[in-house]
């Protein structure tokens, strides 16, 4: 490994890891610099800094002196040695070199084992590891000393007593005066000749003895050089997120006042102790990747003609990319950050005895509330890449399994009070809130915020990520004296034209919906209330006609209303819409109702009144045709009927007769009305072809 070139601070280094910061896995990082068995001196790298990251890793920095060729080891946990593989820095000044970093496989015992000559997965009897050696040359202690090869290990069953037998292992060995077989149970020592094998035997259980120990690996990293040289090693492990609490005093005569804590816990098995310490803000993306584990790939066997192709890749398609309107501009210039003081350190069981036993209810303070006296925050910001960092000026000492809280924001911000309705939050009152905007030059992170107004403990709030010079709204309260009724107002659902296209009406309307807000203020002093209605994309707002404030989901309108009195918002939206219907299956009826329509234009009309005409012979012609049809039925019933009446009668009487006479008049009339049957169906079909052509080739607005 060569030496890189890097800043003693690691300063472009934590910009990096901030761009590129991969996902650590269970807390434990290394446990310290222990002594090095033997070889290059054993030296030892204490903690220098941490950042500490909101997406919950953390990114920690050693460094130390080392002198001549020196060896620095470390106890991780199995699973952080996956990012310490992933994201570690080494560093050796001054003329140094990184040689080699070492660490404990984690291949599996059982593959490992297999890998020797001699296989112990199974945990082999004393027979079953001879029988597995056949044809190695063995000494024997029964009770003198026997040499010889291994033919193999085989059972046998001999007398235990009246009818009983029990199985022993009998060894056969080729010795110089021949073959024998001699009963395990009473060897008493027994030694491979073949060096080699031993020390496979050796190495095997070895590995079976590592494995014991599957909690925490050692990894080693090798310096080496000539003289003191100072070295650093950098890593990323998972660490608890960094939380950010805020408190805000709301007074009417003076401006509003942001005090935010940084929540920070050492979940490590190692103290700080004088650590630089830095929070970054921000959503790195983070994985997982198992780059401990040995991966083997299993191999096709091909003949030697054969060669295996690539196997086809399948790609995702990229989805659109699409801005986001900005909803605020940005205005008004940055504060300066107030002077450096100490940072002063106190745990979350401190913090809670920071209240007397005496103290008034945290509803109602005893003196006037201020925040800026007693707490200043001792923090620099600073933008590392799209990250934002509170860089702790005074170093940090936190015993391990502790946290703590650090002052990390203490300064007047800007905002108004205000009231903010929507109806599917609450449908009858409004929610007490606070138009905050970032005045600081840090950005606020994601945490919750208690709201004191008045000296009074007023409820809690919730704040996403604030850059400088943004603006936010948060609600804290229930607002008791402001009652808001929402009633719907006069809508309208008018058609504003029509058109013909290939046989198809299509008809545009336009919906006009009303809400109208009721507004009644039953404080003593004025008020803001912003009402949010729903904003809908395929909507068009017409009243209030002064472009509102808007997000993703809903419009904001303010209304002022005066102490005691009732205010009115109306709001209004259009929406427009096409209809289309098929004329070919239409009805008269619904024809009629376009022909009235007032926006219909005169050649849309003429179309009309066309295609009703042309609808209407045929419902003639179809009229004249169903009723021959209906006759030829009645004709073709009564027949059925007369016959059967004839079966009945002398052929000679004159009934028979009558019959025959009207059967022969009703079969020229059948006849008759077959042909004009035809002749209906014909005419009917030619005008539904012209129909058809007409309607094809329409195109009129």
């Amino acid at each position: 490994m060569t030496n890189m070139t890097l800043t003693p601070r690691f300063a472009a280094l934590t910009a990096a890891v901030a761009l590129a910061l991969p996902l650590a896995l269970p807390s434990g990082h290394a446990l310290g610099a222990e002594p090095a068995p033997g070889g290059a001196a054993a030296a030892k790298l204490p903690l220098s800094d941490v950042l500490l990251y909101s997406s919950g890793v953390g990114f920690f920095h050693r460094v130390g002196e080392v002198e001549g060729d020196a060896q620095v080891e470390f106890r991780f946990k199995t699973n952080d040695v996956n990012d310490l593989l992933k994201s570690m820095v080494v560093q050796d000044f001054n003329g140094g070199h990184v040689s080699t970093v070492t660490y404990g496989s984690s291949d599996p015992i059982e593959r490992t084992l297999k890998s020797f000559g001699v296989d112990l997965t199974e945990n082999p009897t004393l027979g079953q590891l001879l029988d597995q050696v056949r044809g190695e040359r063995v000494e024997l202690l029964w009770p003198s000393k026997v040499t010889g090869s291994i033919l193999g290990v085989e059972k046998k069953q001999i007398p235990a007593g009246e009818n009983k037998t029990v199985e022993v292992e009998y060894i056969n060995l080729l010795t110089e005066d021949g073959l024998q077989s001699i009963p395990l149970a009473q060897v008493q020592k027994t030694k491979l000749l073949n060096e080699r094998l031993n020390g496979e035997l050796r190495q095997a259980l070895e590995v079976l003895a590592t494995g014991h120990d599957t909690q925490k690996k050692t990894v080693a990293i090798t310096f080496d050089g000539q003289g003191k040289r100072k070295v650093s090693v950098g890593y990323i492990a998972q660490t608890p997120v960094w939380k950010a609490s805020y408190r805000l005093v709301l007074d009417e005569h003076a401006k509003p006042f942001l005090q935010g804590w940084a929540i920070v816990e050492n979940t490590s098995d190692e103290d700080w102790d004088g650590v630089h310490l830095t929070l970054v803000s921000g959503r790195p993306v983070s994985f997982v990747m198992n780059l401990y584990q040995p991966l083997y790939t299993e191999r096709p066997e091909v003949e030697l003609e054969a060669y295996a192709s690539l196997k086809p890749q399948l790609y995702g398609e990229a989805l659109e990319q699409r801005g986001v309107e900005r909803l605020a501009e940005v205005e008004g210039k940055r504060l300066n950050p107030p002077a450096a003081a100490p940072v002063q350190m106190m745990s979350l069981s401190a913090v809670a005895g920071m209240v007397s036993a005496d103290a008034a209810p945290m509803t109602r303070l005893g003196r006037k509330l201020s925040l800026a006296e007693g707490v200043a925050p001792s923090v620099q910001g600073a933008q590392a890449g799209e990250l934002f960092e509170y860089q702790i000026k005074v170093p940090v000492t936190l015993a391990r399994q502790k946290s703590a809280m650090l002052p990390i924001v203490n300064d007047a911000v800007a905002g108004e009070k205000v009231s903010i309705y929507n109806q599917s939050v609450q449908a009858k009152y409004p929610l007490n809130g606070f138009r905050l905007k970032n005045t600081t030059t840090l950005h606020l992170t994601q945490g919750p915020i208690t709201v004191f107004d008045s000296d009074s403990y007023a409820g809690d709030a919730r704040i996403e990520e604030i850059a400088p010079g943004q603006e936010r709204l948060l609600s804290y309260g229930l607002d008791l004296t402001t009652e808001v009724e929402v009633t719907p107002g006069k809508g309208a659902n008018d058609l504003v034209s029509i058109k013909i296209r290939k046989g198809t009406l299509i008809s545009a309307r336009k919906t006009i919906e009303e809400r109208v807000y009721a507004i009644r203020n039953r404080d003593q002093k004025p008020k803001t209330v912003l009402i949010e209605h729903p904003w809908r994309s395929d909507w068009e707002l017409l009243e209030p006609k002064e472009k509102p404030e808007r997000t993703r989901d809903v419009y904001r309108f303010p209304v002022q209303v005066e102490p005691d009195k009732t205010a009115k918002l109306v709001v209004r939206e259009s929406r427009q819409f096409d209809e289309q219907i098929a004329l070919l299956n239409t009805g008269n009826d619904t024809i009629a109702y376009y022909l009235r329509a007032r926006v219909i234009s005169a050649k849309a009309k003429e179309a009309l009144q066309k295609v009703a005409q042309m609808r209407n012979q045929i419902n003639a012609t179809s009229a004249e045709r169903s009723r021959r049809e209906q006759r030829t039925a009645e004709i073709t019933q009564e027949q059925s009927r007369i016959r059967e009446n004839m079966q009945r009668l002398d052929a000679k009487s004159d009934l028979y007769l009558r019959y025959t006479k009207k059967l022969d008049q009703q079969e020229t009339e059948l006849e008759s009305l077959r042909q004009e049957i035809e002749s209906f169906k014909n005419r009917e079909s030619a005008q539904q072809g012209e129909l058809n052509d007409y309607l094809l080739n329409l195109d009129v607005e």
